[in-house]
Parts: C-alpha cells; sequence; structure tokens
C-alpha cells in the first residue's frame, strides 16, 4: 500500500477498501465492470426506479461485503454476508407488487426487509464507520418507542410496529431505495467514471502541471498553484480528502523548498482540496440530490454554486498572498513548460468539463451530458502516444469507477433509511417546529443553530449522509421562516461540505498535517481561518435583503451588486483575518476593517456604503499606525511566529 493509499485508509471517511489479489479481484473487476455497463445502460435504457435503484443497490452490497472488511482477503462470512444481501435486496426486484403491500407487508416482506436493514447497516459500518449506523439505528429506536416519549417533549407518536418500519424503509421509493440512492446509482456512479476516465487519460496531471506553470515562479506562486492544482483534481475525486492527500504529495515538497512552514503549507492544501467540492463543474454527491429534491436541472445548482465559489477562492487567495509575505515564502523555478506551450499540446483536457456545462446548457440531461464527456475525453486521450487508453484502461475505468461508488450508495441507502423515519413519524416537521421555538422566531438564529446542527452532524458522518439527515430534519425550519428551498438546500449543502475542515475533527486538515509532519491542531485551526468567509457567506444568501443575488436569482441589477459588494466583503475580511497589507495591520485596524466586511455582507445598498466608509476608515487608520519596516523587533516576532512588519525580499525571479 502506498502513502497515499495509507493517508486515505485513515482520514478518508469514505474509505477506500482492501487491496484485493486473485479470485477476489477478478470478482469485483467483473461485478465492478459489469455495474458501470449497468449505469450506463440505465441512461439510453431506463428502467423502473423499483426494479433498477434495487438491482443497482444489489451488485453494489455485493461488491462491499467483497471489498471492504479488516482481515485482508475476504473470509467466508464475508461470501456470506454478500448472498444475504443480493439476497435480500434482491426480493425487491422481483416482487413487482412489493410498493402495493407497503401498509400490510406479509410475513416474507418483513423477513427480507428485516435483513435488507440489516445488511445496509453493515456495508455502511465498513465502508464508513459505526457513526452513521448507530444514527440509523437510534431513528429506528426512535420510530418503534415513539409512544414512550413524554409529551413535553413534543417529538413523541404513536409508534410503530416493525411491519410499518420495513413498510416505509425497504418497502417503496422513499426509504432505502429513495432519492438518496438513486442519485447514486445514476449521477455519482456515471461521474466517478468520468473521472476515472480523466485520470487514465492524463488530464490530472496534466492538471497539475498547468497550475505550476501558470505561478510556480512568482512569489506567491506556491499557494496559488496549490489552490488551483486543488480545484482542478476535484473533478477528478470528487471528495475533499481525497484532492488534499493526492494534492499534497505534489504540493506539498514545492511548498516546502518555497519556505512555508508544515501548518500553513497543510493548511493551504486543506482548504484547496475542500474548494473543489465546494465548486463547478462537478460539486460533491449531494449537489446531484439537491437537483432532485429540488426538481431542477443539474445546471441550475451549477449556477447557485458560482458567485460562492468565487468567493470562497477569493478568501483562499487572501490567505495565501498574506502568508507569503508574512513568512518570507519565495518563487521556485520549477521545471516545467510555459502555459502556453502545455495549452497548446494538452489544453484539450480541458475540453470535456467545457462539454458538459455547453451540453447542460443546450438541454442535455446530466446522464447523456458526462456520458458524452467521457466519450470525448477517452477519445482525447489518443492525442498523446503516453496515455492512449486501451481495453485495458478502459476496463479499469469502469471498475475503479464502480469502486469508488460503493460508499456512496451504502452511505445514501442508509440515509434513506434516516429519511423514512421522518417522513413516517413526522420528526421533520416536529423538530423544525423545535428549532424555530428555540429561536424565538428568529431567522438569524434560526440559522446559527441550522449551521451548528450541520457541522456537529457533519462530524460523525460524511458529507453525503450529513446533507441528507440535515436537508430531512434542519431545512424545514429555515423553510417555514420563509427562506427560499433553493437558499435553504445551498446552506445545508456549504456547511456539510465544510465539516472536513471544522475542528475538532477536521478530517482534511488532519491528512494534510499528515503529509507536512506539522501539528494536526494548528493545520486544524489555520484551515478553518483560511476558510472562514465560507462559513459566513451562506448566512449572506439567507439573511441578507438581496442575499439571493449570490445564488444568481433576483435579476441582474441585484446579481451583480451581490457579487461586487460580497467580493469586497471577503477582500475586507480577508485582510482582518491575516492580518496583512504592506506590513502587519495592528488589532484596532483589524477591528474595523472585520466590522466593514461584515456591513457590507448585509448586501443592502445604504449598509454598503456604510460598510465602504468604515473599510476606507480601517484602510487609514492601518496606513497612519503600521510599524515602519526597520522596527528593530521584527525579527524577534518573526522568530516566534508571529507577523513582522514587511515580508523579506523576494528573489530575483520573484514577483511581488
Amino acid at each position: 500500500m502506498t502513502k497515499t493509499e495509507e493517508l486515505l485508509d485513515e482520514y478518508e471517511p469514505e474509505r477506500p477498501g482492501r487491496t484485493l489479489e486473485g479470485f477476489p479481484a477478478r470478482l469485483v473487476a467483473v461485478l465492478g465492470a459489469g455495474l458501470s455497463i449497468f449505469a450506463i445502460f440505465w441512461v439510453f435504457q431506463p428502467l423502473a426506479p423499483q426494479v433498477y435503484r434495487p438491482a443497482f443497490l444489489a451488485v453494489a452490497l455485493l461488491l462491499t461485503f467483497v471489498a471492504f472488511g479488516r482481515a485482508k482477503r475476504p473470509t467466508a462470512a464475508d461470501y456470506v454476508v454478500a448472498g444475504l444481501a443480493l439476497l435480500a435486496i434482491g426480493y425487491a426486484v422481483f416482487t413487482p407488487d412489493l410498493v402495493r403491500r407497503a401498509a400490510r407487508p406479509e410475513t416474507l416482506d418483513i423477513v427480507f426487509g428485516v435483513a435488507a436493514i440489516l445488511v445496509v447497516l453493515e456495508a455502511t459500518r465498513r465502508t464508513t464507520g459505526w457513526a452513521l449506523p448507530a444514527i440509523c439505528l437510534a431513528f429506528l429506536v426512535y420510530a418503534f418507542f415513539g409512544g414512550l416519549i413524554p409529551d413535553w417533549l413534543a417529538i413523541g407518536h404513536k409508534g410503530y410496529g416493525i411491519d410499518r418500519i420495513v413498510g416505509q424503509s425497504y418497502m417503496g421509493l422513499e426509504g432505502i431505495f429513495g432519492i438518496p440512492l438513486d442519485v447514486a446509482a445514476t449521477y455519482i456512479v456515471l461521474f466517478a467514471i468520468y473521472g476515472a476516465v480523466l485520470e487514465f487519460s492524463g488530464a490530472a496531471r496534466f492538471f497539475v502541471e498547468i497550475s505550476f506553470a501558470a505561478f510556480g515562479r512568482s512569489k506567491t506562486g506556491p499557494g496559488r498553484t496549490s489552490a488551483l492544482a486543488g480545484f482542478l483534481l476535484g473533478t477528478v475525486s470528487g471528495s475533499g480528502v481525497a484532492t488534499t492527500v493526492t494534492l499534497g504529495s505534489v504540493a506539498w515538497p514545492l511548498l516546502r523548498k518555497a519556505g512555508y512552514p508544515k501548518d500553513q503549507g497543510g493548511g493551504v492544501m486543506a482548504a484547496s482540496g475542500i474548494g473543489a467540492i465546494l465548486s463547478p463543474p462537478t460539486l460533491g454527491a449531494a449537489a446531484f440530490i439537491i437537483a432532485e429534491l429540488l426538481e431542477v436541472s443539474y445546471l441550475q445548482v451549477l449556477v447557485y454554486a458560482l458567485i460562492p465559489s468565487v468567493l470562497y477562492y477569493v478568501g483562499i487567495l487572501m490567505a495565501i498572498e498574506a502568508d507569503a509575505r508574512r513568512h518570507d515564502v519565495h518563487g521556485l523555478d520549477i521545471d516545467t513548460p510555459g502555459v502556453g506551450k502545455l495549452l497548446a499540446r494538452w489544453g484539450y483536457h480541458f475540453s470535456s468539463l467545457f462539454l458538459i456545462v455547453i451540453l447542460l446548457a443546450v438541454g442535455f440531461s446530466a446522464f447523456r451530458a458526462v456520458i458524452i464527456a467521457t466519450v470525448v475525453a477517452f477519445l482525447l486521450s489518443f492525442l498523446d502516444r503516453r496515455d492512449r487508453m486501451g481495453p485495458k484502461d478502459v476496463w479499469e475505468s469502469l471498475v475503479a469507477g464502480a469502486r469508488s461508488v460503493l460508499p456512496i450508495a451504502a452511505t445514501t441507502a442508509a440515509a434513506g433509511i434516516i429519511v423514512a423515519v421522518v417522513t413516517l413519524t413526522g420528526l421533520g416537521l416536529k423538530l423544525a417546529g423545535l428549532i424555530v421555538d428555540v429561536a424565538g422566531g428568529s431567522l438569524a438564529l434560526t440559522a446559527i443553530l441550522s449551521a451548528v446542527a450541520v457541522l456537529i452532524l457533519g462530524l460523525a458522518v460524511p458529507v453525503t449522509a450529513s446533507f441528507i439527515i440535515a436537508a430531512a430534519v434542519v431545512a424545514p425550519a429555515l423553510i417555514a421562516l420563509g427562506v427560499e428551498d433553493f437558499a435553504a438546500y445551498m446552506f445545508i449543502f456549504y456547511y456539510a461540505v465544510l465539516s472536513e475542515v471544522s475542528p475538532p475533527t477536521a478530517l482534511s486538515a488532519f491528512a494534510a498535517a499528515a503529509i507536512t509532519g506539522g501539528n494536526g491542531f494548528k493545520t486544524m485551526m489555520l484551515t478553518c481561518r483560511y476558510t472562514l468567509p465560507a462559513f459566513l457567506v451562506p448566512f449572506a444568501f439567507i439573511l441578507a435583503p438581496r442575499g439571493e443575488g449570490l445564488l444568481m436569482q433576483g435579476g441582474l441589477e441585484t446579481i451583480a451588486f451581490a457579487f461586487v459588494v460580497s467580493v469586497i466583503a471577503v477582500i475586507a475580511l480577508g485582510l482582518a483575518l491575516e492580518g496583512w497589507l504592506k506590513g502587519r495591520i495592528a488589532w484596532p485596524a483589524r477591528a474595523v476593517i472585520g466590522a466593514a466586511a461584515l456591513l457590507l455582507l448585509w448586501l443592502e445598498p445604504t449598509v454598503a456604503l456604510i460598510g465602504l466608509a468604515v473599510l476606507a476608515a480601517g484602510l487609514a487608520l492601518h496606513f497612519v499606525t503600521r510599524r515602519p519596516p526597520d522596527d528593530p523587533s521584527s525579527g524577534e516576532r518573526f522568530a516566534r511566529g508571529e507577523p513582522v512588519a514587511q515580508a523579506a525580499p523576494s528573489s530575483p525571479s520573484s514577483s511581488s
């Protein structure tokens, strides 16, 4: 196992699984490729949801029990459980009238339903750990014993027997086989195949090379390179931790050589890695679920995410600019062809990414768009002798696509159990009412409570699962207070993703620290600081008077105003957080600039003008009070790791 695989196994919430050999490897390869082909076949010959979804899950669970487990090789027990999963889920495929019996299940229905729930929970435990199965069990216990809950808790209900729980969770399309699994079996597996083809076709290598060529030689080049490479690699991996680890293996040696301290280098890599699943054109798996829940096209979700993505990277670049000067970082003379030469020779790798957006814009479904883009990426591989994809590469891409979706299939099926319980018991509306009551009807306090709830949930379960649960439990509270449904879901989406860089777990940050050898806690706190603008911007689009403009809604004037003012706000916030602008910014000036950023994020014209005036005052205060460059104490402060008045001069080849 390589160092990268070891780090992924330790920090990736959706684990990579066993390294297989012999018969188990051949079995997983054949069934994995078959599962990918089945998903592609479905695009052109759709099957009924009550057939396709359980059929997909049955094979996915069988593969999961062979590919995941503590033992290095699958045991006899693994094959027995895999067979049970195939039987329990397959029963739903070959029982056409199962849905009609959901209200009055037969004995055999209940037996297979209970077995299906158990194998889904076990598959989820193997792929993501104990947290999500434990939450699912808690919901099932709540559904069964709800009649014992005191009335004063306001979440009690009459209690439901095993038959009703099985009917809701297994025998319809609202539980295990609901929308979350549908997204895994359609969007996610197809995009996973596309990502695998991009990697085999040489696109991933090109994305790293073009990033180095674009920024590597400037003073801030190494940090900018990490940000751009993280964004581009995220289109391949679709995972914050995976992008961070992959990026770290190539970017950290350069960051270290450029003079980045271990903790700051890890923070830059973690923040860059997580940004990839916040940004078009692929986003994270939860974005596909948003499209299904809102019944809008995936292109519309990309539109929602566009401005917040720009703001996220503006914030990251502000941190990079400050660190490059604070820590005497210098540029590197990287041995790579120039940007023009790289684009002329290998720029075609971008074409399939653009093609997805173009096809969505002209009316293609996301399924067909990504398949066409996958075929184009495959054909483009023949333009470079090093990366021509032969039959073996195509086969391995199909297998890799299926293997990468296994944890998500198990996660979404388990999350479907929670959704079933919430629907059956009415818990979503009850909790929404409780949140609103605790907040006293205040939208701002409700938003804060919702954000905290999603972050806490994200500490225990993967991004996709935390979004699904929060969409069922938390979103109704926001919608009840007048927030548009698309804004509520996007708010939850961002906080679900940001849980990967949030204390106290911050998996992406700890993975980055493992690469750099830095302090995990310091790396986590720095990553949190770098990404803080992303924590505040979602509040703007549900609280601010013109916040819908941040999601590209509300007319051209509203969108333009929201974009320009929010960019200035994020820049101001970056100055306040990083405390550097041609020298150290003293705390009084930072406080004034930070206050200006918050005023600007209110996105109301009069308040924005006040915010601009406050920002100007803060900048003036800084330039009047900043220490001169020859401050004799600056060397001592730098030795302690504190900001100094002016960074050391850059190397002759660097630019400021």
